[in-house]
């Protein structure tokens, strides 16, 4: 099973998308992992190095889709 990425910083966007996003993909095919960089900023590193360049962002077979434009990367280091 693949392991679908979801970067957010916890606002009403993320929010927004972060629910959508999560009832829409196939849980039999992805396992989805939620990362809030706004708890985890030692994991803003990893979503960098994936190609997130702002969030909320999907990290699915190693393609970024940026969903909306909540907050830059660079704004959460």
């Amino acid at each position: 099973m693949s392991t679908a990425i979801f970067y957010h910083a916890g606002c009403p966007v993320c929010l927004g998308a972060e629910q959508m996003v999560a009832d829409a993909i196939d849980r039999t095919k992805y396992q989805i992992e939620v990362v809030h960089l706004g708890d985890h900023a030692d994991r803003i590193a990893e979503a960098e190095a994936a190609g997130v360049k702002s969030v909320p962002a999907l990290v699915l077979n190693d393609q970024v889709f940026h969903i909306n434009f909540g907050a830059s990367i660079d704004d959460l280091k």
